[in-house]
């Protein structure tokens, strides 16, 4: 569609077409597809520039015997190398199917709260009858328009047994239906309730942590921006699983991919154009955290990230800045995995080991709290 198509562009062409990109998106309400030549061709040379950048990579197909079960499967049933929103739903329909047996949980609750556009709908997990439990809010994947409390059952039932806390899986509001700045809003929301009913929740609302994949990623960075820019609530662990860090692809990491199985540039500019609202800005700091302007007194970080993901170096840079600005900060390597690996641990050592990992960090995490409030 043309919006896709001028987003791509201001992707591709930099900062300086930056407006001239906008401009274009309401002059195309006016005169049609005009303006959309136009600016075709005022970025024909930069993006003529920036193709002489790309590089001819080898296939991303991870060799891993796992994984290439797994691709099978994926190809099998028609969701691998998604394109459309709707192929990106359908993939996340599609990957619970990875994640192995669901385990048993003490209690799981279904409950809607209330939120800035109507009721949040999450699913919390509660692993014992014991009471002070820490808690952890999660926030999925699925670019921003896929996903669901349903399809993160599985691996948040075992991150709930395996740490001992209660985990509060977030529903937030999907676009194109909910653009920007809806999911955020849902997820700062979601997490300020969890603050302030934690002990209802038979929680300690002074051991709270954040975390999610992929987008998921991305709005758990934001989520601590906030409470940091806020006051509110505090915040002491932050998990950040393949997070979307940057709203740009002019990293030459994104213009070296040419086999990814799951996340491609174009997919990214293609949901991009979906989720920001004409006027969206790209280095706003709550679609960008990368762009915020310091990472001071946010909490610990865990940053996950795999072997050619394009997103990788947004997670080393952004790691990097936060150790910079005195955050204690670990990144953990996957090797020989995929994008969405977390979800995929009926199938994969290295999705039981992440689910493990962050498992083992966040109940590390608590216990040092604890310790230091008594």
């Amino acid at each position: 569609m043309a919006r896709a198509k001028i987003y791509d562009m201001i992707e591709k062409a930099g900062p300086l077409l930056s407006s001239l990109a906008v401009l274009s998106l309401f002059a195309l309400s006016l005169s049609g597809r005009a303006s959309l030549i136009s600016a075709e061709r005022n970025s024909a040379s930069l993006q003529a520039e920036q193709k002489k950048a790309v590089k001819t990579s080898e296939s991303q197909t991870p060799n891993d015997p796992q994984m290439q079960k797994v691709l099978g499967r994926m190809v099998a049933a028609d969701v691998a190398r998604p394109t459309t929103v709707e192929d990106v739903r359908r993939a996340y329909l599609f990957y619970p199917k990875l994640s192995g047996s669901p385990e048993h949980v003490f209690r799981i609750a279904d409950r809607e709260i209330p939120g800035p556009a109507g009721n949040i709908r999450v699913r919390i997990y509660t692993p014992s009858a014991t009471t002070g439990l820490p808690i952890f809010v999660f926030f999925h994947g699925g670019g921003f328009v896929a996903g669901s409390i349903d399809t993160y059952d599985t691996p948040l039932r075992s991150v709930s047994n395996g740490c001992e806390c209660i985990v509060v899986s977030v529903a937030y509001r999907l676009a194109p239906e909910n653009k920007y700045p809806a999911a955020p809003e849902d997820a700062y929301a979601a997490t300020r309730w969890v603050a302030e009913h934690g002990s209802e929740l038979g929680g300690d609302a002074d051991r709270i942590a954040v975390g999610g994949d992929g987008a998921g990623g991305n709005l758990a960075a934001v989520v601590t921006l906030m409470a940091r820019d806020n006051n509110a609530p505090r915040l002491i662990f932050q998990v950040l699983i393949y997070p979307t860090l940057d709203a740009s692809t002019l990293r030459p990491v994104w213009w070296e991919e040419t086999n990814a199985p799951t996340v491609t540039r174009e997919l990214k500019n293609e949901i991009l154009s979906y989720y920001l609202p004409v006027t969206g800005n790209l280095r706003d700091p709550h679609v960008a955290p990368l762009h915020a302007e310091n990472l001071k007194h946010l909490p610990k970080a865990l940053v996950i990230s795999y072997e050619d993901n394009p997103m990788h170096d947004e997670g080393d840079e952004y790691a990097t800045r936060l150790r910079q600005d005195g955050v204690v900060t670990r990144v953990s390597f996957y090797p020989d995995t995929i994008h969405g690996f977390f979800l995929m641990a009926g199938e994969l050592d290295a999705g039981r080991k992440c689910v493990g990992e962050i498992a083992s960090a966040l109940r590390d995490a608590f216990k040092s709290t604890k310790q230091a409030l008594q």
